[in-house]
This record gives structure tokens, C-alpha cells and sequence, in this order.
């Protein structure tokens, strides 16, 4: 027969049952054995912190208040200039609306262009008025009243008659060139009855000819004579360089050259005439052959000879 037990007796148990399980979970130990000094180091570590971040804010301060770099009293002045500007938030909203509708609007939703639709559209339309005018005009030239002219017909054959203008040419500054000189000077050619044996323009270069003649070689026996193109003052007569001997007559801002020549007639400062005979031609400097090399300057410029004068 089970012993009965008492309510002191359960107490006891129950607390040595507590102690056991708690004893299981570490060791107990008595609060006489607790170290303190480790929780006063953190108290004096703790208010060692305190102070020197209480003097790091006290040495930001007073470097702020004394030093001109971090805020000289330019940049304190323009801060304060900008803070008194007053702000209309109106005008910079309706700023903001125009910037809007004037640059984002159009690739944020674009719109359909129907420009070209409208276009064809009013060449359609003015196709139908145009036919519409002439049908008016054919009636009342054939059902004019007792067969009489109306007087209104030519007045609408005036309205509706189409003007047309030939297309302008657009002319190259050589032959501005060119029919500046024909209408203002007279040219004629140096030589007559002769072949030309080079044109003006690009050809097949060798070690004697250029790739870029300027002018129009004319070929004759060596030792014929030529004339002057036009009348004018003779600015070189020279035997020196690739044209070998040769004369620069000037007129106006319009020089005639005449190279490769055998003898010139004529000096530097001389005025000379038109027709007059000027040398004869040879092959002097670099000449493959007997021939005349003539050309026609205006300022800076070259002209082709055929431009001006027609050779043979």
C-alpha cells in the first residue's frame, strides 16, 4: 500500500526535480564568485568614448567658425544671394508644361503625319478645278448665245494659262570667265591655217608634258611668226623655265601667253597691238616638237581658249 506523502514532502521533490533540470543547463555558480571589475571597465571605457567624441564635435564647430576655406565669406555671400531669390512656382510649372508639349510630347505619343495624305489631297482637288475650269471654258465657246463670241472667254483662257520658263543653267566660273572677256575685249587667234595639237585640260603626263595644260598648243613649222591676240603691255619676256622663251601681254585683268617660242620681237614694257607680230615659234623649254603654246588668264585664273576663240 502506497505510502501517502505530504504537501510538505511534494514541495521538496518538486524543487529538487527544478534544480536538477536547471543544473543540467550550465553550472550554477554564487553570486559571491561573480567578477565585477570587467563591468567597471566598461563603464570607464564607455565614458572615455563619450568625451572624445564630445571633443571631436566641439574642434568640427570651431573649425567651421573660424576657417575661410570650408566657408569663405564669398560662398556664405552667394548662398545667401541665392536663398533671397524669390521662387514663382507658377512660372516653373508652366516652364515645365511648355518644355513638355515642345520637346518630350512628341516622342513620348507621336502622332500620325498626315501631311502627305493633305498634299495629295489638294493636288487632287486642284486637278478637279483645273478640269472643271476647262470644261466651263469649252461650253461657252460652243454654246455662246447665237453663236457670238463671249468676251469672258478670253479673260478665263487668261486665268487658268499655265506660264512655263525654261530651266536656268548653272554656268561654270570658266565660262563666266569666258564670256566676260568675249564682251569685253577682242581677241584673235595667233595663228591661222594650223592644226592644234594639244587642247586645254587633263592629258597623258610624260616627263616633258604636263598632266594639266592650261592652255592649247598650236603646232607650225618652227621659225613661223605669230601675233599679238590682243592689244595690251608686255609684263615678261622671258627665257627662263618650262615655257621656254616666252611673253605675258596684259590688258586689263587679262593676260594672253605665248611659250616655246624661237625669237621674241618684243620687250617688257612695251605696249603692243593687236595683229602685231610678237616672235616665232620654236620649241624651247619643255616642247616635244615645234608648236605655238598659247593661253588666256583672267585674274588667277586659266580659260580654255576654245571658250573665247574658234581654232581650226
Amino acid at each position: 500500500m502506497e505510502r501517502a506523502i505530504s504537501p510538505e514532502e511534494r514541495i521538496r521533490r518538486a524543487e529538487e526535480i527544478y534544480n536538477k533540470r536547471k543544473m543540467q543547463t550550465g553550472v550554477r555558480v554564487p553570486t559571491y564568485n561573480v567578477n565585477t571589475s570587467a563591468n567597471k571597465y566598461k563603464l570607464y571605457k564607455k565614458l572615455i568614448l563619450q568625451i572624445v567624441i564630445c571633443f571631436v564635435i566641439y574642434f568640427i564647430f570651431y573649425l567651421i567658425r573660424n576657417s575661410n576655406y570650408i566657408f569663405s565669406e564669398d560662398f556664405i555671400n552667394k548662398t545667401r544671394e541665392f536663398l533671397s531669390y524669390d521662387i514663382n512656382f507658377g512660372n516653373v510649372y508652366n516652364t515645365a508644361i511648355e518644355y513638355y508639349n515642345n520637346n518630350l510630347k512628341q516622342y513620348l505619343f507621336p502622332t500620325v503625319d498626315n501631311s502627305e495624305d493633305t498634299e495629295q489631297n489638294d493636288e487632287i482637288n486642284t486637278i478637279n478645278e483645273e478640269n472643271n475650269i476647262k470644261e466651263t471654258n469649252n461650253n461657252e465657246i460652243v454654246g455662246g448665245i447665237g453663236g457670238g463670241e463671249d468676251n469672258n472667254v478670253e479673260f478665263l483662257n487668261e486665268e487658268t494659262k499655265e506660264t512655263y520658263s525654261e530651266p536656268t543653267v548653272q554656268l561654270s566660273q570658266m565660262e563666266i570667265d569666258a564670256n566676260d572677256i568675249k564682251a569685253n575685249y577682242s581677241l584673235i587667234l595667233p595663228l591661222t591655217g594650223y592644226t592644234v595639237t594639244s587642247r586645254y585640260g587633263q592629258r597623258e603626263p610624260t616627263e616633258i608634258i604636263s598632266a594639266n595644260h592650261e592652255g592649247i598648243d598650236i603646232g607650225a613649222n618652227e621659225g613661223t611668226k605669230f601675233v599679238a591676240a590682243m592689244s595690251g603691255t608686255v609684263i615678261t619676256a622671258s627665257s627662263e623655265g618650262t615655257y621656254g622663251k616666252h611673253i605675258f601681254i596684259q590688258n586689263g585683268d587679262v593676260v594672253t601667253v605665248y611659250a616655246h617660242c624661237k625669237k621674241l620681237y618684243v620687250k617688257v614694257g612695251e605696249e603692243v597691238t593687236q595683229g602685231q607680230e610678237l616672235g616665232e615659234v620654236g620649241q624651247t623649254g619643255n616642247a616635244t616638237g615645234p608648236h605655238l603654246h598659247f593661253e588666256i588668264r583672267k585674274g588667277d585664273r586659266t580659260v580654255d581658249p576654245e571658250y573665247v576663240l574658234s581654232f581650226a
